[in-house]
């Protein structure tokens, strides 16, 4: 059944990326030659060198944030990295160029950031600016925003709850005359960059994204066997076959590559701390190796 789930994420996420970017199946290479095209190679090559300063294990989410950016750019056009914001925000090419992330987005990188802007700006673009914000880990949909003074019965009004992310809260009379708002679930929506960072992320998967010039080649490292058997060993243990888990692992692309095809995501809750541990190992943390390997062999 988890399987299946997956598979059926992967294939809505294929069909939104053959809708928003053209490809059956999203790879790094093809992104690039798109978004020098839509971005500019200046933009795009920046956009690369952050991507090349994350960790393997983050490429996947870098990539996916500059496919948003990509779709984003197509809508809003290339004026919007040039535009200030009052004084309050700098023109996104500023912060591309300080890679530095701002208020209110300062807990993201800087490529996930701009993503997120920019989604939200096509949002508000194509629905309106939203009114209010609601957080969906309730699912009460009554009364959750402050309603506008103007608010009349039967208004629908915008409202944000993600990056991109919106629905319509429905303007309605209370039993006491007073005005209240009900959550509109079924009109929940994401604007195109929205939509093109998560499809891309889950259709390209987490890897291995080589980029074009890295050398040395980034995959190609090395591995510390001490810890790499183990972790293998332990995955054909809690159910993985072989055909996943691949052959022993020696390089970082390897032991990418095998993180995809298990996918631990749908197993039992025990694959986290394996997950954690098989990050730090593709990502080359040694003292956070270390720590995690400590969680694993704490494991009955």
């Amino acid at each position: 059944m988890r399987e299946a789930r997956a598979e059926d994420a992967r294939t809505q996420a294929r069909e939104l990326i053959r809708d928003l970017l053209g490809e059956e199946r999203p790879t790094a290479s093809a992104l690039v030659r798109e978004a020098r095209t839509v971005l500019g190679p200046a933009r795009t090559e920046r956009c690369l060198e952050l991507a090349r300063w994350a960790p393997l294990t983050r490429r996947s989410t870098e990539l996916a944030s500059l496919a948003g950016l990509l779709v984003g750019t197509r809508e809003l056009g290339a004026g919007w990295w040039e535009q200030g914001r009052g004084g309050k925000l700098p023109p996104p090419d500023e912060a591309l160029s300080s890679a530095t992330a701002v208020d209110p987005w300062t807990d993201l990188t800087v490529l996930e950031m701009l993503s997120a802007w920019i989604a939200d700006d096509s949002a508000d673009e194509r629905w309106g600016p939203a009114v209010a914000a609601a957080d969906l880990n309730s699912w009460q949909s009554e009364d959750r925003i402050k309603l506008p003074q103007a608010a009349e019965p039967g208004q629908r009004l915008v409202v944000a709850f993600d990056a991109g992310g919106r629905l319509d809260a429905v303007v309605v009379r209370r039993a006491d005359r007073g005005l209240g708002s009900n959550l509109d679930f079924a009109s929940l929506r994401y604007s195109r960059p929205a939509e093109a960072l998560w499809s891309w992320g889950v259709a390209a998967g987490l890897g291995p994204h080589p980029l074009e010039g890295e050398h040395p080649d980034p995959y190609e490292a090395p591995v510390e066997s001490g810890a790499a058997d183990p972790l293998r060993s332990w995955a054909l243990r809690h159910g993985a076959t072989l055909e996943q888990t691949g052959s022993p692992w020696r390089r970082r692309g390897e032991v990418i590559a095998a993180i995809e095809r298990v996918d631990w995501m749908w197993r039992s809750g025990e694959w986290f701390a394996w997950w954690r541990a098989v990050a730090a190992l593709a990502d080359g943390d040694g003292a956070r190796l270390a720590a995690r390997m400590d969680d694993i062999d704490a494991e009955p």
